[in-house]
């Protein structure tokens, strides 16, 4: 089990996201900047904008997700 934070992925807060995988944590974020953002917090609009965005461009999309799961793979387990 590895964590990284809301601000570690691209957003604002230092909310604790956990999992086994790089793709747990940025599954976690996403759905934190959906329920966050329409529960209406502003600070994180920028940050689900660039997630919904990151997929309609491939290349910088992939760009981030690999530096995510880099990130991830670099951190020590909990």
């Amino acid at each position: 089990m590895k964590t990284m934070t809301c601000k570690q992925l691209g957003g604002p807060c230092e909310l604790a996201h956990h999992g086994e995988s790089a793709d747990d944590v940025i599954q976690a974020q996403d759905r934190h900047l959906k329920e966050i953002v329409a529960a209406g917090d502003r600070a994180h609009e920028q940050a689900l904008a660039d997630m919904k965005g990151r997929w309609k461009r491939p290349w910088s999309g992939m760009k981030w997700y690999k530096a995510a799961k880099r990130d991830f793979a670099a951190l020590p387990n909990d």
